[in-house]
């Protein structure tokens, strides 16, 4: 007869641990993380089917296994490219028989560095050279005086940026110079790639694992188990960047009114028959294919051959071939311009490149082709080829519910069009999506996904969504899908653009929305229908107090739309609203506003 129930002579109600040893275990196990803990649980759950029991070991033995080894590899990711290649790092690790674990920095204690022998940091950049949102708690931490002393770590960072922008890889950057100066030591030198990562991340990988394998598989037979935290699952997707769905292209409507500053495109994508399942936040990854009268002057400018043979990206192909599907042509940035001028050795263009400042100015404003337009030139194929750098796909937030619109996918795209030199100019993908494709064209696409703006698990968590613009997209399918799953939560919309009779994009399903209750609050900001401009984070701050109450009782607060200006006046009116009606010192609201961001109940999808 079992007597698991009852009480122990000694009176000890747990039934079998005595206060002491139980006050014992808990002093052991106190400061353990999650991997260390789910590795003493298996050791003395292993202890107990033996039948054995746990003598008292040496100082030194203790201490010996206090020094264990770990290979930690930490992504900061905002479009899902530094966790992608984390996520290869940690595959090569585990094929070479290395144990380790992947985290994201959202997820990752940031006092816990102090135990990291090893570790691989993987990171991007975005807006004026600033921390990914999920990187910005540790990367705040390495840099404050709380920040602990690191001799007894070797790591390596890898960033991941654009060189079109000023601040290219600056987040790696301040990474590795924190790293160092906290006393770690660089296994590798910090490598910065570009928008063509691919082959440059995959030689770190090699190099690294080169480095510090024999260390770590010496470790591995040590009984520590391996850990992989990544924020949330993200669903296993037959087509990917790689190995893109060939999509019909079913609608293109445009939005804004007639007399807009503004040509902003209702995209509709047919998904039938592909499979793809996608959720509400996710991005489109979009692969485009360049304007063939651009490809056909840039030929003309450069006389080169659009039949001659190239390679790009190990591929052999035609220039023609490669300057329209594989070749960036569009935007513009700084390395292009001084490999071209390497090329045709202009004395007025060198004159740009010599000042940074300068060539930064002038690439403001021209695309690829305005630089070869003014400073034509001869050059071969494969000098040509060699100076642009591979094609990259656009992302676009999804503006639509799988829930609600099941085998299709939405997107809300800005067409990039102008005139500009006297030429039209047109965006790479939005020209592609906007002008140059007809309906019923195939486009290849795939999900990009983003776990790290996602509707509350809660049905009944209200939300606030801060959108202007084409910042609206994402915000579309979260109202679809609550919609669809019938969610009783509060949803509170504040949208902003020029123009009321102009540019209410979706005005009829969002007026519908508020109709029907499903939409509790619509907040409108049109910056030029009166005297005084007026955007969304004036908005925020007339109804501040209100938003105050609804962040406490545990809305999400959501932002997309414009990283440089938006973005951060949005935040700063969060952060002002909170000091005043939460009675807060700056310091405290600022605080505050952490804290959202650490219970990932402040999200930005921002660009």
């Amino acid at each position: 007869m079992s007597n698991q129930n009852q009480t122990p002579k000694n009176g000890n109600t747990l039934g079998v641990v005595a206060p002491q040893q139980l006050s014992v275990i808990a002093q052991a196990v106190a400061g353990l993380d999650a991997s260390q803990l789910t590795w003493v649980s298996g050791y003395l759950a292993g202890l107990a089917q033996a039948g054995g029991s746990v003598s008292a070991q040496p100082a030194n033995q203790v201490a010996a296994a206090g020094e264990q080894k770990t290979f930690t590899i930490l992504y900061g990711s905002q479009t899902g490219n530094a966790k992608g290649v984390a996520a290869q790092l940690h595959s090569a690790a585990e094929a070479k028989g290395i144990t380790c674990k992947l985290v994201s920095m959202a997820d990752y204690k940031a006092r816990q560095i102090k135990n990291e022998t090893h570790l691989a940091v993987v990171v991007s950049t975005h807006g004026e050279g600033e921390a990914p949102d999920d990187a910005m708690e540790l990367h705040e931490f390495l840099a404050s005086k709380k920040a602990p002393k690191l001799a007894n770590t070797q790591y390596a960072v890898l960033g991941l940026g654009d060189t079109s922008y000023e601040f290219f890889c600056q987040t790696a950057k301040d990474f590795d110079q924190r790293l160092e100066k906290l006393g770690a030591k660089a296994a590798l030198p910090r490598v910065d790639c570009d928008v063509d990562y691919e082959t440059a991340s995959a030689t770190w990988i090699e190099e690294l694992l080169s480095k510090i394998q024999d260390e770590l598989k010496a470790e591995s037979s040590a009984p520590v188990a391996a850990a992989t935290s990544v924020s949330g699952a993200d669903a296993v997707q037959t087509y990917t960047k790689k190995a893109p769905f060939a999509a019909s292209l079913a609608t293109v409507q445009k939005i804004t009114g007639r007399d807009s500053v503004k040509d902003i495109q209702h995209i509709e994508i047919s998904l039938e028959d592909s499979g793809i399942q996608y959720q509400a936040g996710d991005a489109l990854g979009v692969w485009f294919k360049n304007d063939a009268a651009i490809v056909a002057e840039i030929i003309e400018l450069t006389k080169t051959n659009g039949d001659d043979s190239v390679t790009v990206a190990g591929s052999e192909l035609s220039l023609t071939e490669a300057l329209t599907a594989k070749l960036e042509l569009t935007l513009s940035y700084p390395g292009f311009v001084t490999a071209y001028q390497d090329i045709i050795k202009n004395d007025a263009l060198q004159d740009i490149i010599s000042d940074k400042a300068k060539l930064r100015t002038y690439l403001d404003d021209r695309q690829i082709i305005d630089v070869v337009r003014e400073y034509p030139g001869q050059l071969t194929a494969e000098q040509l080829a060699s100076a642009l750098r591979p094609l990259t796909p656009r992302l676009y937030s999804i503006a639509s519910s799988q829930a609600e619109v099941e085998d299709e996918v939405h997107l809300t795209i800005a067409h990039v069009d102008y005139t500009a030199f006297d030429k039209r100019h047109q965006g790479g993908a939005s020209g592609y999506l906007c002008s140059r494709l007809e309906e019923g064209d195939t486009v290849e696409v795939y999900i990009e996904p983003n776990q790290h703006f996602r509707l509350p698990e809660n049905p009944e968590t209200p939300i606030i969504m801060v959108g202007p613009g084409t910042g609206i997209a994402p915000f579309r399918s979260f109202i679809q899908d609550r919609d669809a799953q019938g969610a009783s939560g509060e949803n509170w919309l504040f949208f902003g653009n020029p123009s009321f009779t102009q540019d209410f994009l979706y005005q009829t399903e969002w007026q519908g929305y508020k109709k029907s209750g499903l939409l509790t609050r619509l907040t409108l900001a049109f910056s030029r229908d009166q005297e005084q401009k007026i955007y969304v984070q004036h908005r925020l701050a007339e109804h501040g107090e209100e938003v105050y109450k609804w962040l406490e009782k545990g809305a999400h607060f959501y932002v997309c739309g414009d990283a440089n200006h938006m973005a951060k006046d949005v935040e700063q009116a969060l952060i002002d609203l909170v000091a005043k009606y939460g009675n807060k010192s700056d310091e405290e609201a600022k605080q505050y506003v952490v804290a959202l961001r650490k219970a990932k109940r402040y999200q930005k999808d921002v660009y």
